[in-house]
């Protein structure tokens, strides 16, 4: 009770800085009395964050809805979602005058613009309006032994020379040359493919060729397509389906009457040169040049047991996977990407599929709707990237997923959710698994009506988040009922998500019978409130970690931003802005030396309380400018106008 405090004290403190005389302002604490009983009491502490109508008064109800104007009665402020009206800062706003990235590179004769270039070309006029160094050490020169900014890094002054020569540290950039750190890109070429839409999609127009043919009784797809999908995977087990001398483009069917087997063990060799395959082979013939695998010789996924951090939007970037990795999670996930959007190129949704060095299991998440998408995306991503499981999404809950289709949704439309799992199985090579929540409704259950039937579509795993889409990530997870579905899904293995935030909760969960837990997803996560959870679960301990050493995480992370968003001035705010969305979910994290009772528990809202030094003090702040403070300790001072607002609104408290 000691550290308790009002929210007047706790601010008036930060105001301070920690310094000894903090309650400045004594005049206004002694009117503060009772709060300061209140708080002493346990009753005191920030406001909720939903608040029925009945206890707002007229100027609550100003404050929460922000100026708007509603007529009626006055309704339930719903804060979830995502902020849609938050201020965005593009790079003109704190970079008027870009260096051309020809100059950059060391080949300003070769500008790619052209003489229509609108950036810079005078290294000396940059460099007169460039702000400040932020630091005397630049990360990437002292990992790599070369920094690819140059003089547009802002910590230029530890590698640039006479003459704004760019140094290099020839034996150290030599140890890195030709190592692939960060796969998964995406190339000119295959990003111009499928702009023009000249990517091949063969097994998934052959698969969608399947579900527009009229089956037996007359119908177009539905639960005909199931039953066709199904006898496709079975003949697939019993005979190969295509020769050596197949034309990608047009598969040539065995005529009727005809034994494909035999046909196929003729065709190793060619009876005669014109009758020889078109094709050039490279090496001796194997079975997967002739037969295609059967759903029983797919790559299995082994990771029961093991700790699994979810798909994290916005916060789930690979910085941030890295420090967990390094506490040990043992399988990641990118975030969600949209199949939409993958398909058409879009470089920032590619950007949600990279993979570090480090991740050794990894995969991806899709989110669509439509099984035409999501089949081809499924194959676009089998031939391009390398993943070890891919996952789609039927629990994501947002309004702008669900209306559209996806997400929760799929739930509910389970002719689409079954060709969607059908169609991305018959193309990937890997594990497909899924990800559902208890239903859409609160009260009503259908996990465990979908869970057989998925396994049946052919899903290697799923995983159930145990609240329903109306639930969003309010009150405790259902872990009894995840329990019962664990036994439903049975030999699939079905991993447990929701409320793991210390080793007894992860304790307790593995002792319901799923194979493992997922930790973290979205608002009450786990993972984004203490990423240390991993080492807690592992080593099974509670772990008193300092304001120190939790810094010098946030260190840790600002330094794997700059190597992955780069170290100029974009690259820094975007390392700043992603640092301050991973600050909004850090605040909640209560010091296990400061709790009256072990765990903490995912869905309490402290009261305001002082922290054992001003560090430890600044880091519980839930003040926007604190976090941009902390912000500033790590990556020097903001732009000027600079602005942010959390991507997501939390209503985890309630």
């Amino acid at each position: 009770r000691r550290f308790l405090a009002s929210k007047e004290q706790f601010h008036a403190y930060l105001r301070a800085r920690g310094e000894p005389g903090r309650q400045a302002g004594g005049q206004e604490e002694e009117g503060e009395e009772k709060e300061e009983e209140e708080v002493s009491s346990g009753e005191s502490g920030p406001p909720a964050k939903r608040v029925k109508s009945e206890e707002l008064g007229e100027a609550g109800d100003r404050r929460e809805d922000a100026g708007a104007e509603e007529k009626g009665p006055v309704e339930r402020k719903r804060a979830r979602g995502q902020n849609k009206s938050r201020p965005c800062m593009k790079p003109t706003r704190y970079e008027q005058s870009r260096l051309c990235p020809s100059v950059t590179q060391g080949c300003a004769e070769k500008c790619y613009f052209g003489p229509r270039c609108r950036f810079l070309h005078d290294i000396g006029e940059y460099m007169a309006a460039k702000p400040a160094d932020l630091g005397r050490s630049c990360v990437l020169f002292e990992t790599f032994g070369k920094c690819i900014y140059g003089v547009t890094c802002r910590f230029a002054q530890a590698h640039l020379g006479d003459g704004y020569q760019n140094i290099v540290n020839v034996d150290l950039a030599k140890q890195w040359e030709g190592k692939s750190l960060v796969r998964n890109n995406l190339s000119k070429d295959l990003q111009h493919q499928l702009r023009k839409r000249k990517f091949s999609f063969r097994k998934a127009d052959e698969y969608l060729r399947g579900l527009a043919k009229p089956h037996g009784d007359g119908g177009k797809g539905g639960k005909a397509m199931g039953r066709s999908a199904e006898e496709q995977e079975a003949s697939n087990c019993a005979a190969p389906q295509e020769g050596l001398g197949d034309s990608p483009e047009c598969p040539v069917l065995p005529v009727q009457g005809e034994d494909p087997k035999a046909d196929a063990l003729q065709t190793p060799g060619p009876t005669g040169g014109e009758e020889a395959s078109s094709i050039k082979t490279v090496g001796p013939l194997t079975d997967e040049d002739m037969i295609k695998l059967r759903p029983c010789e797919k790559k299995k996924l082994e990771i029961q047991g093991k700790l699994y951090l979810a798909p994290l939007t916005t916060c789930g970037n690979l910085p941030f996977r890295r420090i967990c990795k390094r506490f040990g999670a043992d399988v990641t996930c990118g975030e969600m990407a949209v199949c939409t959007n993958l398909l058409q190129g879009q470089s920032s949704e590619w950007a949600l599929l990279k993979r570090h060095h480090t991740e050794d299991i990894f995969g991806v998440q899709l989110e669509g709707a439509f099984p035409d998408t999501m089949t081809k995306c499924a194959e676009l991503l089998n031939q391009t990237i390398e993943v070890d499981f891919v996952d789609i999404n039927v629990g994501c809950p947002i309004d702008l997923v669900y209306k559209k289709g996806g997400g929760c949704a799929l739930m509910t439309r389970s002719n689409k959710f079954e060709q969607i799992v059908r169609g991305m199985n018959s193309v990937l090579d890997v594990p497909l698994t899924v990800k559902i929540r208890t239903g859409v409704q609160e009260k009503i259950n259908v996990a465990h009506k979908i869970i057989p039937k998925i396994r049946e579509w052919g899903a290697s795993m799923v995983t159930l988040h145990g609240r329903s889409r109306e639930q969003r990530y309010t009150r405790g997870a259902d872990w009894d009922y995840i329990a019962e579905c664990a036994k439903i899904a049975s030999p699939m293995p079905l991993f447990g998500n929701g409320d793991i935030l210390s080793y007894e909760d992860a304790d307790r969960a593995m002792q319901m019978g799923v194979s493992g837990v997922m930790i973290a997803r979205q608002v009450p996560v786990g993972a984004l409130i203490k990423p240390w959870l991993f080492t807690e679960i592992k080593e099974q301990r509670h772990w008193d970690i300092s304001s120190s050493e939790r810094f010098d995480i946030l260190k840790d992370f600002t330094n794997y931003g700059l190597e992955h968003w780069g170290s100029d001035t974009q690259g820094v705010e975007k390392t700043r802005k992603f640092l301050l969305e991973w600050l909004s979910f850090l605040c909640r994290y209560i010091p296990v030396g400061l709790l009256e009772h072990l765990p903490q528990k995912i869905n309490e809202r402290p009261p305001y309380y002082m922290g054992r030094d001003y560090l430890e003090t600044l880091m519980a702040s839930q003040n926007v400018d604190d976090w941009i403070e902390i912000s500033e300790l790590l990556l020097g001072p903001v732009p000027t106008s600079f602005t942010f607002l959390p991507k997501h609104k939390a209503n985890s408290y309630r």
